[in-house]
């Protein structure tokens, strides 16, 4: 109702009911950006392709620049690209020799349908460091074996809960997989978990978390 008002008062200011719709959804998508974010960012996927344009013609000047191979990949795979981001790392993972390259190497398999692979990659870029990435590749494992092994999916989820204790994402996606398995009860007290890390969160940290506490709430009451 209030949203309706709120139109009506931008309509009645500009005098054009579309201009008014325009004018309606641009400030809930700058209110949502500022203190939600649900929304997407218009923005960052133009930075993004920029920065990439930018790196492919420095990489074909200095074919053998490391630093800009790993960029370009790690760039890759924020659009998905995980083709075009696979062989770039496997070219920088002798010069790195990192635990995070490896992951991302096993990240990209897994996404090309490579399951096994993917995750005996991903595996041991853990035992190299179980904390790689703040916990990011048992999220990834769980989404991957989500259908076809939920059980195991769901001890990769609760791997990631004792790793990175303010994952609301974790504690969100362990509730959708009880939901799944039938497991009403055990799925309402990961919902109620996750919002009670998110209540315990510093102000910073909550809005890249909101979103899975919002959802949490709406699964726990629905």
């Amino acid at each position: 109702m209030s949203k309706f008002f709120l139109f009506a008062l931008i309509w009645w200011l500009v005098g054009n009911p579309f201009l008014a719709l325009i004018v309606l959804l641009a400030l809930l998508y700058l209110l949502d950006r500022r203190f939600i974010g649900l929304s997407p960012s218009l923005l960052k996927p133009l930075r993004r392709s920029r920065r990439l344009s930018q790196l492919n013609r420095e990489l074909a000047l200095a074919p053998h620049h490391a630093a800009n191979k790993l960029e370009a990949a790690r760039l890759y795979i924020e659009k998905r690209k995980y083709g075009e981001a696979l062989p770039l790392l496997e070219q920088v993972n002798g010069v790195y020799d990192s635990a995070d390259v490896l992951y991302e190497i096993g990240l990209c398999r897994l996404k090309l349908g490579e399951l096994e692979e993917g995750r005996r990659i991903i595996l041991h870029s853990l035992e190299l460091n179980p904390r790689v990435k703040y916990g990011e590749p048992y999220l990834r494992l769980a989404e991957a074996l989500a259908d076809s092994s939920p059980d195991e999916s769901i001890g990769y989820l609760e791997q990631l809960q004792h790793i990175n204790f303010s994952s609301c994402e974790a504690g969100y996606r362990l509730g959708r997989l009880y939901d799944k398995l039938g497991k009403g009860a055990e799925a309402k007290r990961a919902y109620g978990e996750t919002l009670h890390i998110y209540r315990g969160l510093p102000r910073y940290k909550r809005k890249e978390e909101r979103r899975w506490a919002i959802l949490s709430k709406w699964r726990q009451l629905f």
